[in-house]
């Protein structure tokens, strides 16, 4: 698994295209809750707002997914990071992992980020992979998603850089759902 720079015009409407799958869109929160363009994705990269790369296959470089930081603060040091798999086929392989902690390797270390966040609606798969990337539950915003007519709950996670060791899938589970419980 790589993780590819948006450097071509190709990759941008790729990356526009799979934002603009409800399957995709509905679990995040820009556009007020509707697809993205390409045009606004370069936007918002031009303005420093939004980090993304690419990540592709083992196999080789055929993109699979997208991972990215928005909401960056250099001031702060803080950004909030975000992950879509855009090839369904790939899915449940542990590549969204490990391309989410690859980019967390940039945000700390490249980016000099101190503090990462992230959001996942209750009930979605992806708590299991900030479990294993040792995020901590530091809240629970009540009935703020709607997807479907749904409402689900968002749960708040962070991550500090002191706190980041590259590549260690797997460890902080059981302390992730200990916190998560004790927050319902």
């Amino acid at each position: 698994m790589q993780l590819l720079p948006l450097d071509s015009p190709d990759n941008f409407q790729l990356v526009a295209h799979w934002l603009a799958e409800k399957d995709n869109y509905q679990w995040l929160d820009f556009s007020d809750g509707q697809p993205v363009s390409d045009g606004w994705l370069r936007i918002a990269m031009q303005r420093g707002h939004l980090v993304l790369r690419l990540f592709t296959s083992d196999a080789d470089e055929t993109p699979i997914g997208v991972v990215g930081f928005d909401n960056i603060n250099p001031h702060f040091k803080t950004a909030s990071i975000w992950i879509v798999a855009g090839e369904k086929s790939f899915a449940a392989r542990g590549h969204a992992t490990r391309a989410a902690s690859a980019m967390l390797r940039i945000g700390f270390e490249e980016l000099g980020l101190q503090a990462v966040q992230t959001w996942i609606a209750d009930g979605n798969q992806s708590l299991r992979m900030a479990e294993r990337l040792n995020f901590r539950l530091i809240g629970r915003q009540r009935q703020s998603h709607c997807v479907d007519g749904r409402v689900y709950d968002r749960l708040w996670f962070d991550l500090l850089a002191s706190e980041y060791t590259p590549d260690q899938h797997g460890t902080g589970r059981h302390r992730a759902r200990a916190e998560r419980a004790r927050v319902r």
